[in-house]
């Protein structure tokens, strides 16, 4: 079993990029499922195979611990740990070839509590890759695609996993061509920065985007649409490049 975590900031597309991407590997004649891992969760555009709500119940945990909405899907996100061998017990059951984890719409409960870390590392999977996010509408600005870039970073290092970067939204993105040079040419994309923004923001985002540089982090984005499905393709060929060594899905 393959599995796909998607991380992301909230209203990036993360559940329909997880519907979309079960659905791919299904007309593939791969069998994939999906899993929810948000608590807090109210509607998703797919019915999870394996549901997290099925253990934990956020207006319980309110309820028992007399918190309010925000510490209580702190604390559920928390709980997750602890349903982690009921959880795969669910997923092992259904046989999947791919599990594709949707993550909470809250990405810093997953990402920056030990929780999620700790679920990612433990979870059984013959291999296991993150999709990182850049919502499309936000990061058509360059000041805010370094700034993400940043964030992007500072995830891969919490998480310690393979990631590949997505960038979600492309029907709604006029200038995509414009977001992936930048996203591939640190050189392209500084000089945009200063070019839309010669201010503070321009030499701030100019250091950081140096910085991720020189660590080595890059982020060649690969544009995806949920709507048209544009660039599935591509995105599943990232995808086996890490997860199958390059072997294609069958068909």
């Amino acid at each position: 079993m393959h599995t796909i975590f998607v991380v992301g900031t909230a209203g990036s597309g993360k559940s329909l990029l997880t519907l979309n991407l079960a659905e791919w590997y299904k007309s593939k004649g791969a069998h994939s499922i999906t899993v929810n891992l948000d608590p807090g969760a109210l509607n998703l555009p797919y019915e999870p195979d394996v549901d997290v709500r099925e253990y934990i119940d956020l207006q319980q945990v309110m309820e028992i611990y007399g918190l309010g909405p925000n510490g209580a899907m702190i604390l559920s996100c928390d709980l997750i740990a602890t349903k982690l061998s009921e959880l795969q017990e669910d997923i092992d059951e259904l046989t999947p070839d791919y599990a594709i984890i949707d993550t909470p719409g809250q990405m810093e409960l997953f990402a920056y509590r030990e929780s999620g870390p700790f679920i990612l590392k433990n979870i059984r999977a013959d291999s296991k890759a993150v999709l990182f996010l850049f919502d499309g509408v936000l990061v058509s600005n360059p000041v805010n695609l370094v700034s993400m870039m940043l964030l992007a970073t500072s995830v891969q290092l919490r998480l310690a996993s393979p990631q590949i970067p997505v960038l979600t939204k492309k029907d709604l993105v006029k200038n995509v061509r414009d977001v992936v040079e930048w996203s591939s040419n640190p050189t392209a994309l500084e000089a945009a920065v200063y070019s839309s923004s010669p201010s503070i923001e321009s030499l701030l985002s100019r250091g950081i985007l140096k910085s991720v540089v020189r660590l080595g982090f890059g982020y060649n984005l690969i544009p995806v649409s949920s709507v048209t499905l544009d660039g599935m393709l591509n995105l599943a060929a990232a995808l086996s490049r890490i997860l199958r060594a390059g072997e294609e899905v069958e068909d």
